[in-house]
């Protein structure tokens, strides 16, 4: 236990500063992803504060996803989510890959469709055109991570029919092997709740909070390309983004 620092005299709750000498040690590796942390009166000892101080701190610290509890057991240290940086336009299986994790694809659709309106006007053809829609459950380390919809130009779905989309980016094949250079995407975000399909896909609870991202990705010389649909767990996943204050 000599790796934890005694709180002190300052103006930085209890609390908080429990809750970061904790949080020091789980990054340090201390405490490795799902090892159990000491009880709360064990704690409480070690910092020289109340049990109602290290219960807000590890309340704290169990809302932000860093730790969690098992009723009976303890409370244990969170696996690290995945993250994808946003700087780049590169395959969720390209990002993984280069970090070291286990990719697997689960082809669950792979089908001609008329394009509704959305989808339509973002590959900027006319209405009940035949596209190709793709969906995918996207495997991390054999746990599913994301549900993905891709669509895309006929021609190209037809292509990709043959190709093993199980272990392979899209992104790389289009521009690998069919030789389409790629040039920016763009995207937006926001938070949905799950229904009954991505609980099912996603094996979380319908009602869970889902990531859901937009990305519509455009050919180098800026035709559109491939427009899709990306729900992420948020419980297992995020992305990353690095902004400047000026240009």
């Amino acid at each position: 236990m000599t790796n934890f620092r005694t709180v002190e005299l300052s103006p930085v709750p209890l609390y908080t500063q429990v809750k970061e000498n904790l949080r020091e040690r789980i990054l340090d590796g201390t405490y490795p992803a799902h090892a159990k942390l000491p009880a709360e009166s064990e704690l409480s000892t070690i910092f020289g504060v109340s049990r109602i101080t290290v219960r807000q701190a590890l309340s704290d610290l169990q809302k932000e996803g860093v730790i969690f509890k098992i009723p009976g057991k303890g409370t244990f240290v969170a696996k690290p989510k995945a993250f994808q940086q946003l700087t780049q336009l590169e395959g969720f299986g390209e990002a993984m890959s280069r970090m070291g994790y286990e990719i697997y694809n689960q082809v669950t659709s792979h089908k001609t469709i008329a394009a509704t309106p959305h989808v339509a006007q973002q590959l900027q053809v006319a209405v009940g055109t035949e596209v190709t829609e793709i969906k995918r459950i996207r495997h991390l380390n054999r746990e599913p991570v994301s549900l993905e919809v891709t669509y895309l130009a006929q021609d190209i779905g037809e292509r990709l029919a043959r190709e093993d989309l199980a272990t392979r980016d899209i992104f790389l094949i289009l521009e690998n092997d069919y030789g389409i250079p790629l040039g920016r995407a763009d995207l937006q975000v926001d938070a949905i709740l799950a229904d009954d399909t991505l609980a099912h896909a996603l094996r979380v609870q319908q009602g869970s909070a889902v990531l859901r991202i937009e990305r519509l990705t455009h050919r180098a010389d800026g035709a559109p390309l491939d427009f899709e649909y990306l729900y992420f767990r948020g419980d297992a996943f995020q992305y990353r983004l690095q902004i400047n204050r000026r240009p």
